[in-house]
């Protein structure tokens, strides 16, 4: 039994009322009527094109925002009993203000600025930002993002001309690049030299194509044209002479001396 001058605490989804603590109407409700000693507060769900986000006493819910399209807004997401209804600006147009109560057209992003798509779909500002270090942007355009600068060492080439905001890396063939294309040529020609080479030993040597003749049974040239005369151990030529059908050797300025029997 509370005493005049007692304070009533109540829990957070309570407040008090005649020195009572009565319920608050839950997120999508509105109040109706207080509670009594004998009933409970009385809640009725939001109307349409209303709502009530959080635990209230509040006998009438808010409305919705409405996205005037003369404004340039347009429905972002749909209002309901417990949530707002979001607006955003509509494409190529962003926020004149914090309050995004009205919308005004994109102006093309010069060169040296880039389109910022995650800014853009904020419709909170802008969505043009300088170009940062190591990229560029050469047009004007409501829809060109900043471009990094190419790569001169990922093509094997080396800088010539710095990039800025506004343009690209210039690159050049360096001496290491030359050097990368002229070592893989020089050793083909060489490869090819060493190929001929030996080509030319297998196919041309002497030696080799009279032994490919006899293992051919192609009789041999210089066989076919072999002196009949031999030197012999003093220096003198030697003459053959038949000798019961087999060649004898005999020296220049001797006799040929066979047997009575031997000419029989």
């Amino acid at each position: 039994c509370l005493k005049p001058g007692d304070t009533i605490r109540c829990f957070d989804r309570q407040y008090e009322h005649k020195g009572r603590c009565c319920n608050r109407c839950q997120p999508g409700q509105r109040l109706v009527s207080e509670c009594t000693i004998t009933e409970e507060s009385d809640c009725t769900p939001c109307e349409s094109g209303h709502y009530q986000q959080s635990w209230t006493r509040e006998r009438h819910c808010a409305p919705h925002d409405i996205c005037e399209d003369n404004a340039g807004l347009m429905v972002k997401t749909e209002g309901n009993t417990t949530h707002n209804t979001v607006c955003q600006c509509q494409a190529g147009m962003h926020c004149s203000d914090t309050s995004c109560q009205t919308c005004v057209e994109n102006q093309p992003c010069q060169p040296g600025f880039g389109f910022v798509a995650d800014k853009a779909l904020a419709r909170m500002s802008s969505p043009c930002e300088p170009c940062a270090e190591g990229t560029f942007s050469n047009v004007s355009s409501k829809t060109e993002p900043c471009y990094p600068w190419t790569s001169c060492e990922k093509k094997g080439l080396v800088v010539k001309v710095k990039g800025t905001n506004t343009s690209d890396v210039i690159c050049e063939p360096g001496r290491r690049s030359s050097l990368s294309v002229l070592i893989p040529i020089t050793a083909v020609i060489i490869m090819c030299f060493v190929g001929i080479c030996i080509y030319c030993l297998v196919h041309v040597d002497p030696r080799r194509r009279v032994q490919k003749q006899i293992e051919a049974g192609k009789p041999i040239e210089n066989q076919e044209h072999q002196q009949a005369q031999e030197v012999g151990e003093d220096g003198l030529p030697v003459q053959e002479t038949l000798l019961g059908h087999q060649p004898v050797a005999q020296e220049d300025g001797k006799e040929s001396r066979i047997s009575e029997q031997e000419k029989l």
